[in-house]
């Protein structure tokens, strides 16, 4: 079912998915990453929904799938605190279904590494799930003024005068401290799925952030690539944790 979620007097497009059946089920709130060329913020989160009812279908869970602002079907523009609101907002819009008994997060790729820190500072997240998640965005704070240039040209600013305050934009990513929300997420349940082959985000990555966890579940599919939420292997390793 599609519809939209708000924040920020933002409209977000959203796509929810539950099982067949009555009675209250646990909820999954799945994040996309960040654009990639060549169509950007066009095609982000596009094969999301197809993921969200098949969790739905075989793993008996409630799902609610979102594009980030600047996205997709969404309104905005692109900030990472703006993305952590969005997120925040997903959670509550979860929580506040009756057929829903809790909540995890699910992401792919940077919507990974903002699911751990969302779920860190928001104990009501009972647990987290990555696919191809990054430790850190070094790739943008190394070169900020650079990464703003890319996020141009990916299309997401709906506003073309955004940022309005490129410091203040840009100290919203110096922030982000993804190992340290990955030992503030511990103890609860932290899966990490990553392609041994995956050119765009370290492998090592994701044992940099299995170890900061401590007690992480780290699955690594075995040439696997980036977009492992296309891979069998990727998506039946996730079903099974789930279950």
């Amino acid at each position: 079912m599609d519809e939209f979620i708000e924040v920020d007097g933002i409209r977000l497009a959203a796509h929810w998915a539950r099982p067949s059946g009555s009675g209250r089920v646990p909820g999954l709130v799945l994040s996309h990453g960040f654009p990639l060329p060549p169509r950007g913020q066009v095609a982000s989160g596009i094969t999301f929904p197809d993921l969200a009812d098949r969790i739905a279908r075989d793993a008996g869970w409630a799902v609610l799938t979102f594009n980030f602002r600047g996205t997709g079907g969404s309104d905005g523009d692109f900030s990472l605190d703006g993305w952590r609101r969005d997120q925040a907002a997903a959670i509550d819009a979860m929580l506040a279904r009756p057929d829903v008994n809790g909540v995890w997060l699910v992401g792919s790729g940077v919507g990974g590494t903002l699911s751990i820190c969302t779920a860190a500072a928001d104990a009501r997240v009972r647990g987290v799930a990555t696919l191809a998640a990054p430790s850190g965005i070094s790739r943008w704070t190394d070169d900020p003024v650079g990464f703003l240039e890319e996020a141009r040209r990916l299309g997401v600013f709906r506003d073309p005068d955004a940022p309005h305050d490129v410091a203040a934009w840009t100290e919203e990513l110096m922030r982000l401290d993804a190992l340290s929300c990955a030992r503030a997420l511990a103890p609860r349940p932290l899966l990490i799925v990553h392609g041994s082959d995956d050119p765009v985000v370290s492998p090592t990555e994701a044992i940099e952030l299995a170890s900061a966890h401590g007690a992480a579940d780290l699955r690594f599919v075995i040439h696997g690539g980036h977009r492992i939420r296309h891979d069998p292997r990727g998506v039946a390793t996730l079903l099974g944790w789930l279950d």
